[in-house]
């Protein structure tokens, strides 16, 4: 066989007719396209080109081998992306997300994801705050609350909503009658590892910051499980109580508001169309 990068040469020249523009298309000189080409032909023992002045026309031998070159390379290229796209299929990527929001909120809808892409191996690990692509995490799901490299790439997922929640039994004990306002009887929940939800709940509706004393508990969950078992009104971000406001097991009576961040889908790069990063960001975001 002669050599593929001789090949690869004269493929370039015959389909472009022009050396130099092959030379450009392949990031090589005009020259090593002629040496390339001229190897080749005495290899072969023929002309594939007819040399007239500055300009080169294939002869009936160099057709032939282009016909078949082209589609040798074209085979090749089509196996080549073939198996690439099935690489980035099979290969486990890592998910890195929010501990309270991977339980109560993706986990929950990931039988959907599968079944809609088969194949696509995904594995979810909880984490939350600064993380690096440095320690075999491939994306992560994070609120947009902390510093993070210039260089991840972020794109937004969905707008964080809060909201006071409690058991709806006693949301007129809570909320009055007419379930309008919070109550300063009503025992508040509080989680130490975001201290300031009530405060960014209350900015965002524009009310003071509530003064009674509230019971902390170390994570959302818990804060939020503790308003299910009627302990208080703990506020809820809306995708970790949606699920048990549409049951009923806990009411919203004031509702929700955006307080301003957002969920992201950081990633190392920006998602490619039809890579598996670009479909978990589509479902990501029509699930939302």
């Amino acid at each position: 066989m002669p050599s593929l990068l001789a090949l690869r040469c004269f493929e370039s020249a015959a389909r472009l007719e022009n050396f130099a523009r092959a030379a450009d298309e392949l990031h090589l000189t005009p020259g090593a396209i002629s040496r390339a080409v001229r190897l080749l032909e005495e290899d072969l023992g023929v002309d594939l080109f007819e040399r007239r002045s500055r300009r080169v026309f294939l002869t009936e031998a160099g057709r032939r081998l282009a016909k078949a070159v082209s589609e040798g390379l074209g085979l090749i290229n089509q196996t080549v992306r073939g198996i690439r796209t099935d690489a980035r299929r099979t290969r486990q990527l890592v998910l890195s997300c929010e501990p309270t929001l991977l339980m109560r909120w993706l986990i929950p809808r990931w039988s959907d994801f599968q079944a809609h892409h088969q194949g696509l191996d995904i594995h979810l690990v909880a984490g939350g705050g600064p993380f690096s692509f440095n320690q075999g995490i491939d994306l992560a799901i994070r609120r947009d609350d902390f510093p993070r490299p210039a260089d991840y790439h972020a794109e937004p997922l969905f707008p964080e909503k809060v909201g006071p929640v409690c058991r709806p039994e006693k949301a007129e004990q809570w909320f009055g009658k007419r379930r309008q306002a919070l109550l300063s009887s009503a025992p508040l929940l509080q989680t130490t590892s975001r201290p300031t939800a009530w405060q960014e709940w209350a900015s965002a509706k524009g009310l003071p910051t509530p003064a009674m004393d509230m019971q902390p508990f170390e994570h959302f969950y818990f804060s939020i499980q503790a308003a299910v078992a009627g302990l208080g009104v703990a506020i809820g971000p809306w995708h970790l109580v949606r699920d048990d406001i549409q049951s009923g097991v806990l009411a919203a009576p004031l509702g929700f508001v955006e307080d301003g961040s957002q969920y992201c889908l950081l990633s190392p790069t920006a998602p490619k169309p039809g890579s598996v990063e670009m479909e978990l960001l589509e479902w990501l975001q029509a699930v939302g």
